[in-house]
């Protein structure tokens, strides 16, 4: 089959061939992107997925954003004012503000946002926590009431992945631990759902009543958020090949996460733009499902470490491009203000297999079923995935290597289920953004079971520690809270940090104003 004819097919006959004058006045119009994989998930309260995250910045506002710092700047909010003692915060809406359903945003509408979003965020839970009593006093006034000052309130709003999205009222009232029926926020573009073909194509429409700040630096999910194009088209093309050769063919606008081996074919094309937008970057992670063996027990989990070569995981992610890679990771990016190299060390790998073999017998390993899963048709992903089976294997576990599709892993590593009865017991995947700077925002050490990210460490010092750095007086203590932090994880680790790579970006170069971070489509141009 040629390769024109596997990519109709994958889109599931959707006209990528359509005669040129065509194709040119469409081009004005439409935004054509090829995401990282297939949105399973819509909800982005319910997921940390970075597709969901994506999908979310198009169809939901936020009361803050965050500028290129990560510093939080008001988005839907006017303003706020802050009380003398620091316990009470009344922000204030900005006027205009309207729902995709026609309904005007009201106050009651973001505090049933608020309260669904604070029981599945970390951050969120932390403010929650804080928190005497949230309220709107009128249809345009938010009101915290808190049981101690919080100043970093505002930087929990503006939190980009698992955000507290705006949604109506009647939403918003969803149990957070179940999904939202319907798209409906104020943000940007409108969700098509009568477009939407599961594991092929979403479409979003820009929203005619959107109406974006005038004042702000246009940064990340900050400041105006300028639409200019009328339709936004996500198609899911599985092959990395073949997306390739579509781009630069000039079918599609912008690919989001090239593989790496495929770079060199596409910095030597003109008419396209390979860069790095993230300078957070991606840390690999190994995530242990801690309800059950063999990973409950912290012996195992340690000797895992143990064995790790952070090289070998990031030369499979990115070898082909060296520079790109960064080792010695713990929990933060290296050079970031919060950044440890406690403990680091212990992931020297690799190590003598028969000693490795001895050591997991005596620390407790009784041939136990380990189900791993791994995301087929996302090659970062997959490529971790592949190296730790194998380490796995040499180190004496009993694999069971489950080849699924990253939105099937997605929904699957939600379940606690034992693992006879369809759970798991280890996923791979990547921190990024603000996660890979604070730990704010680090999902991964959240270490309440009953809070917990999938995987469910149970760590009551990791979690005190954890809590601790909310309230210290300056970034020194930030700074030795966080080393001790680190020192924790690898005594009671709840993963394995696999080291870091900056994922470039591919657009056509008559792209303009792409902005710094995540992907987002506000803002974006094309050239006259």
């Amino acid at each position: 089959m040629r390769r024109r004819d596997v990519l109709k097919s994958t889109l599931a006959g959707a006209a990528v061939l359509a005669t040129p004058n065509i194709v040119r006045a469409e081009a004005q119009h439409v935004l054509k992107f090829l995401p990282q994989a297939d949105l399973a998930t819509l909800d982005p309260v319910w997921t940390t997925a970075d597709v969901t995250r994506n999908h979310a910045h198009l169809v939901f506002d936020t009361l803050y954003g965050q500028d290129n710092n990560f510093q939080p700047q008001p988005q839907m909010a006017a303003g706020h004012a802050v009380s003398a003692d620091g316990r009470q915060w009344d922000i204030t809406l900005r006027d205009g503000l309207k729902f995709h359903d026609g309904s005007a945003v009201l106050a009651r509408d973001c505090v049933a946002s608020i309260q669904r979003w604070w029981q599945r965020d970390g951050f969120g839970g932390v403010l929650r926590a804080a928190t005497d009593e949230v309220s709107a006093p009128s249809d345009k006034q938010i009101r915290f009431r808190l049981k101690k000052p919080f100043p970093l309130l505002a930087d929990a709003l503006a939190v980009t992945t698992n955000m507290c999205c705006i949604m109506p009222e009647r939403l918003a009232l969803t149990d957070p631990m179940k999904q939202v029926s319907e798209m409906v926020g104020s943000g940007p573009y409108r969700f098509v759902a009568s477009e939407r073909v599961a594991g092929s194509r979403v479409v979003y429409e820009r929203f005619a009543d959107y109406l974006p700040r005038t004042d702000g630096p246009a940064e990340m999910t900050a400041g105006p958020k300028t639409v200019n194009f009328d339709r936004v088209e996500w198609s899911v093309v599985p092959d990395p090949a073949t997306k390739s050769a579509a781009m630069r063919a000039g079918e599609f606008d912008w690919w989001e996460n090239p593989t790496i081996d495929l770079l060199s074919t596409l910095k030597g094309q003109g008419s396209l733009t390979t860069v790095v937008k993230d300078h957070s970057g991606s840390i690999g992670v190994m995530r242990f499902n801690c309800l059950y063996p063999p990973f409950d027990k912290p012996a195992i989990r340690r000797l895992v470490l143990s064995a790790i070569d952070q090289r070998a995981f990031m030369d499979a992610v990115a070898g082909a491009d060296p520079e790109l890679i960064r080792t010695g990771i713990g929990l933060f990016v290296p050079g970031t203000p919060l950044a440890s190299d406690v403990g680091v060390d212990m992931m020297k790998g690799p190590h003598d297999p028969v000693k490795l073999n001895t050591d997991l017998a005596a620390a407790g390993y009784k041939g136990e079923k380990v189900v791993l899963l791994a995301a087929s048709d996302f090659p970062v992903i997959s490529a971790l995935a592949l190296v730790g089976g194998d380490l796995l294997k040499k180190i004496g576990f009993n694999v069971d290597y489950q080849s699924l599709d990253w939105g099937t892993v997605v929904q699957r590593r939600a379940s606690k289920e034992p693992i006879d009865k369809g759970g798991w017991n280890m996923f791979f995947t990547y921190g990024g953004g603000t996660g890979n700077v604070s730990p704010a925002s680090l999902t991964v050490i959240r270490s309440n079971p009953a809070t917990a990210w999938f995987g469910w460490p149970d760590d009551p010092k990791m979690e005190a520690l954890r809590l601790a750095w909310y309230d210290a007086a300056d970034l020194a203590a930030q700074k030795k809270l966080c080393a001790e932090m680190q020192a924790e994880l690898f005594e009671n680790p709840s993963y394995a940090p696999l080291g870091l790579f900056y994922q470039p970006t591919t657009f056509r170069s008559d792209l303009k104003d792409i902005p710094e971070g995540i992907p987002q489509f506000y803002r974006v141009r094309r050239a006259a």
